[in-house]
């Protein structure tokens, strides 16, 4: 049963491409079974705008119609293509500083999601993976070594994780992203290791999911996020894990799925869990939403896996 817990569409995100439902259709057309839309939630500082919309004139203002345009089409799609594919509709969460918790906090209370993803994009309010330049304005920040800036940036996801315990963690590394060696293995820094596995216990302790997240392949890397020893870490836990894409674009719907499995395997990683509509609830603020275990090797026997070159 192949699904993505965690996609974008250059409608509601400016630095993908193509439209939601263009999305959905490409899903349903790979076979896969269940999708849960994902757009960034807004942001309500100036700062925070990205270049991308400064060019295109955005205001925060702006970001915050866009979002309420997401959830009204996402909920349209839901509906309309309810007898192709489970469309689950929730929102990533830009956690910049601590007040980004009031603006979750009102977004939950706005719209009914079924689901959030917790993520990082920013430690020092600055941008870690839009492109070199800010990231090194970040790792300046943190006193100019890449190990320094792991370490704020594992801090900052703790606080977001202890102020808004998110059903899924998104890309938990993607700190390594622009740094100077993308396939770091963070247990030669023992002081970033440590934070890593004690944002790895509290997250097994609410009851967290981490995402095995194949855009890390499309962008060079030689692992999805989270990389192997993090991943063996969480499986030692008893934590669970979803499968995403992480997709920006049609063409990136299901990318690398094939070479994911494949490491997911090599983990020992034998159940993942995928999100549904149903009763049996794994978060009371989503109360319309449950999650079921489905056995790795199975996976291969669909058809999506079948119409892989």
């Amino acid at each position: 049963m192949p699904f993505s817990h965690h996609s974008h569409s250059g409608q509601f995100c400016l630095h993908a491409k193509d439209k939601l439902e263009e999305i959905v259709k490409e899903a349903i057309s790979k076979g896969m079974e269940t999708l849960v839309l994902t757009e960034h939630m807004p942001r309500d500082q100036e700062g925070d705008i990205y270049p991308e919309e400064i060019e295109a004139g955005a205001s925060n203002d702006d970001l915050f119609d866009t979002f309420s345009a997401y959830h009204a089409e996402a909920r349209r799609l839901q509906e309309a293509y309810s007898s192709a594919i489970q469309i689950l509709v929730g929102t990533e969460i830009d956690w910049i500083r601590p007040s980004s918790r009031k603006i979750v906090e009102d977004l939950i209370m706005k719209y009914p999601f079924d689901t959030l993803i917790g993520s990082i994009h920013h430690v020092h309010t600055i941008p870690i993976d839009f492109d070199r330049l800010m990231y090194e304005r970040a790792r300046h920040e943190s006193g100019g070594a890449d190990e320094m800036l792991f370490a704020d940036y594992f801090d900052a996801q703790l606080a977001m994780l202890e102020a808004l315990r998110p059903p899924i963690v998104g890309h938990f590394d993607l700190i390594r992203l622009k740094s100077d060696a993308p396939n770091v293995n963070f247990m030669q820094h023992s002081a970033v290791w440590e934070k890593i596995v004690r944002n790895l216990k509290f997250i097994s302790e609410y009851g967290g999911i981490l995402e095995v997240d194949s855009a890390a392949l499309r962008k060079g890397m030689t692992e999805p996020y989270p990389q192997a020893n993090i991943c063996l870490e969480f499986l030692k836990l008893g934590g669970d894990f979803v499968l995403s894409d992480d997709s920006h674009a049609v063409n990136q719907v299901g990318y690398g799925y094939d070479r994911t499995i494949r490491y997911i395997e090599s983990l020992g990683i034998k159940e993942l869990v995928v999100l549904e509509r149903g009763t049996r609830t794994v978060d009371s603020r989503f109360p319309r939403v449950s999650a079921r275990r489905l056995l790795v090797r199975t996976l291969w026997d669909h058809a999506f896996f079948k119409r892989l070159p």
